[in-house]
């Protein structure tokens, strides 16, 4: 596959915070390298510098099979920018596969060589294909992260303790079996083995791949379509329909449903629902409820754009669990 320019690779850093749930501002000019940007969700917010280059075998006779690397070029001083309270990320993309590699930038802070190459091996990258995240530690005792688009925002965020996981093998072990079966790492498991500094990074990346896995599942069964008006256009999220913290709730994909960004919060909110025959009810009683503080402007058109009945996946184990609708929908008080 042909190489990247680097605009090409920001943009593929810049479109993995977006689906990973991150907004970002541009500090920076869009075709400077670095990236410089603003990143928030929510009431988190932090400056983000992005190096990134095309990752490429190592090449030569010399060097392993399994070794590929970043060629590092083009860095201004030949030393990485950060600045208090900021990130640096390092990063390498894949192109055959479309994956990260992330580097840990305080083991990079010196003045760079005149050639420099950081490397990372083949197999933390097929376990990012396969599992969503891998793992690589060099014998100079860097942990080398390899993970798909979706999961920048996390690493992003909390990449200096998943960095600092590679300094005790058995964290090292435990991010491991999270990046390939999230599901069967127990969270006390990571409060006894992790310790506390890293914990909440760990755990922060076991939640991260769950969601992650369950709304890639939900939006590809659902061809991601609202499953309430039909829209696409990447505004679709994959909702579950029992809520997490319940004790039935699952991430099988039949307690999940695809929902725009509207139809999820008035979902949330109990404005709208579905019955266990795929039929879309209104809350009337929550319209009286808008309607005697006059806050019904747009209700027309809100109704007009619901299907009678919801899209379905083509799999009928896809399709909504009824056990799920009929406990969702009393716990949101619907009658």
């Amino acid at each position: 596959m042909a190489r990247l320019s680097k605009r090409q690779l920001l943009g593929r850093a810049e479109h993995g915070f977006r689906e990973s749930g991150w907004n970002l501002l541009y500090i920076s000019k869009p075709e400077d390298h670095p990236g410089r940007y603003r990143i928030y969700r929510g009431d988190v917010a932090y400056t983000a510098y992005v190096y990134i280059w095309n990752i490429s075998h190592g090449g030569g006779q010399a060097r392993s099979t399994d070794e590929f690397r970043i060629q590092v070029t083009g860095v201004p001083g030949n030393t990485f920018l950060s600045e208090p309270g900021g990130k640096t990320l390092i990063l390498g993309w894949w192109p055959n596969h479309e994956v990260f590699a992330g580097f840990d930038y305080r083991r990079h802070r010196s003045q760079l060589g005149s050639s420099p190459s950081f490397q990372v091996g083949r197999d933390a990258l097929q376990d990012a294909v396969t599992n969503r995240m891998g793992t690589h530690r060099k014998s100079t005792g860097e942990l080398v992260i390899a993970f798909q688009p979706e999961f920048i925002g996390t690493y992003a965020r909390n990449l200096e303790s998943l960095h600092d996981t590679g300094k005790v093998m058995d964290e090292v072990d435990i991010l491991r079996r999270v990046a390939v079966a999230s599901e069967t790492v127990a969270e006390h498991e990571i409060e006894d083995s992790v310790s506390q500094p890293r914990r909440y990074a760990v755990t922060q990346t076991r939640r991260a791949l769950r969601a992650i896995d369950f709304r890639a599942r939900v939006l590809s069964a659902y061809e991601h379509r609202c499953a309430m008006c039909g829209v696409q256009l990447k505004l679709v999220d994959g909702a579950h329909i029992l809520p997490v913290p319940q004790p039935e709730s699952t991430d099988d994909t039949s307690n999940g449903i695809a929902l725009c960004s509207l139809h999820h919060r008035a979902y949330d909110r109990s404005i709208v629902t579905f019955e266990t025959n795929y039929e879309i009810r209104i809350n009337e009683s929550t319209v009286s409820e808008l309607r005697d503080a006059d806050l019904v402007d747009g209700l027309q058109g809100f109704r007009e754009n619901l299907r009678d009945i919801i899209v379905l996946p083509v799999e009928q184990a896809s399709r909504p669990n009824a056990k799920f609708v009929e406990i969702a929908n009393s716990l949101r008080g619907w009658r």
